[in-house]
């Protein structure tokens, strides 16, 4: 039978629907998978996660930083030079180009500390802090990953301020006295930069920044009766994540430490903090364990007793996750237990021939186990983020006492979660 011949408006007409159908097909019948995402661009509600129990912790967990090495040339001009002056510790920045030293002069007070910048071969560069400051919490200063700036904690000196000393050899004088005939005159000193001036200062501790080349100090923080104890920066040199707590909670957690004869450990609020000192406050819920960012910078995590917490840093859209992990931590713990108690009972019967080893069986689990009967059952004490899909945190046992023979560290044990992004719903 002959066919009737198709009108060419019509054939023209089938190719463009078939066209742009084919070109529609991936955002229209597909969805977008989560492998197809980078975590970066995946919004802190919309992580996946998996658990898993008792793995080796993460490989840069017992590498700290080395910058803080005791600078040989920096000692040797205290040494030389500044007799009244003892330095404590150097801070070297990563680019290995500056060196910050942290001091103290023989007439300080106890935990008050002065910053002065010095170059890798011990030149003194620049005078950090002003008479009438006090640099608090020496461990937790940091420099920025790029080498630009310098974050530390500061407040007003407790001893007001002080009028600085001429460097020896230096006379107050104003008169002009020759030299004796015959005599070889005394060189002149090297010229000391002068500690500078005008910084503002507040009653409780403020976070601190500077240049590397030791200009623009700056209170990044103005909020009096804050005390801001932890910081950490970005990894983009962006922003800091910080801890802050109120002087009145401060002084409680120390009276309760003391009642106990413990060290008081700090516990604050997390805020991103950026460089032009806008502040956004996280949570309203105090947490000793330091916060941690995503290699990414997109991200912060902190941990609550068991739980964790992951927030947005940037973006329009900010959001933050809760990951309780009550659960999976009794049953590791349970498991971790029983592991612990066959490998005891192999090592005592390899020890007596005579004497079976007694091993558990493990029985499926119909309630949870007791938190009171597991001994390695502890909250989270520290966590870290080494990759954008891997955040390992540390369970343990910690006490801290002012004896020191009664501290304790015990049952230290690193778990991981690993993140995946939620598949994207289809486009209606």
């Amino acid at each position: 039978m002959p066919t009737k011949a198709v009108p060419k408006a019509f054939t023209i007409v089938l190719i463009f629907v078939i066209i742009t159908f084919s070109g529609c097909e991936r955002n229209i019948f597909k969805s977008e998978t989560a492998a197809s995402r980078a975590l970066r661009d995946v919004s802190a509600v919309r992580l996946n996660f998996r658990y898993e129990p008792d793995v080796p912790g993460p490989s840069d967990a017992a590498a700290t930083a080395k910058g803080d090495e005791r600078n040989a040339a920096a000692q040797s001009d205290f040494d030389a030079n500044r007799p009244q002056e003892i330095l404590d510790r150097t801070l070297i920045s990563p680019d290995k180009k500056r060196v910050l030293a942290i001091y103290h002069r023989v007439t300080d007070l106890p935990d008050e500390y002065r910053l002065d910048m010095y170059s890798p071969d011990g030149k003194l560069l620049k005078k950090l802090t002003s008479d009438t400051m006090a640099v608090h919490f020496p461990d937790t200063i940091v420099w920025a990953p790029d080498s630009g700036m310098v974050a530390f904690v500061a407040m007003i000196r407790a001893g007001g301020g002080e009028t600085t000393t001429p460097p020896q050899g230096v006379s107050n004088s104003n008169s002009d006295v020759s030299n004796p005939e015959g005599s070889t005159p005394t060189p002149p000193p090297a010229l000391t930069p002068a500690p500078p001036t005008g910084i503002l200062t507040f009653r409780t501790e403020q976070i601190y920044t500077c240049n590397a080349d030791g200009s623009v100090v700056k209170a990044l923080t103005q909020n009096e009766g804050l005390i801001y104890f932890y910081y950490v920066w970005s990894p983009d040199s962006s922003m800091l994540a910080a801890l802050a707590a109120t002087a009145r909670e401060w002084q409680y957690l120390n009276v309760v430490a003391d009642h106990k004869g413990e060290i008081m450990t700090p516990q604050g609020r997390l805020r991103i903090i950026e460089k032009n000192g806008r502040e956004r406050r996280l949570d309203d819920n105090l947490t000793p364990v330091r916060p941690v960012w995503s290699p990414d910078s997109a991200k912060v995590a902190v941990a609550f007793d068991t739980q964790v917490r992951i927030y947005d840093a940037n973006g329009t859209n900010l959001t933050q996750a809760a990951i309780p992990l009550r659960n999976q931590l009794l049953i590791s713990s349970q498991s971790y237990e029983r592991d612990q108690q066959r490998k005891l009972d192999a090592a005592n019967a390899n020890a007596d021939t005579n004497t079976p080893a007694n091993v558990p069986v493990d029985q499926p689990l119909s309630t949870l186990p007791d938190e009171k009967s597991l001994v390695s059952y502890n909250p989270i004490v520290t966590i870290a983020w080494p990759d954008e899909d891997l955040l390992y945190l540390m369970t343990a046992f910690v006490k801290r006492t002012k004896n020191e023979a009664d501290s304790a560290v015990s049952f230290s044990r690193w778990h991981r979660l690993i993140f995946t992004a939620q598949a994207v719903a289809p486009a209606k």
